[in-house]
């Protein structure tokens, strides 16, 4: 399992409110042999209530994953 490691959230304003979230991580697997680092932007909502590492973390998680996987763009033909 990856290791993530939240290193910081910039957080955008528009008209005074929160308009969406930049949450920079890092992560590795146990080996050290796979390591990224990035960022992954969030709603305003999805970021309410997840305020805290560990809820930050396992929402990262998730949307990181959710990535990772490969999503079919078209056929190839052999």
């Amino acid at each position: 399992m990856l290791e993530i490691q939240i290193q910081s959230t910039n957080v955008r304003y528009q008209d005074n409110e929160v308009s969406s979230i930049n949450v920079q991580f890092q992560a590795r697997d146990p080996e050290g042999t796979i390591n990224l680092n990035g960022y992954i932007p969030l709603k305003a909502e999805e970021y309410a209530g997840n305020e805290s590492l560990s809820s930050l973390t396992v929402l990262v998680r998730t949307k990181l994953i959710e990535r990772l996987q490969i999503q079919p763009t078209s056929t190839v033909e052999a």
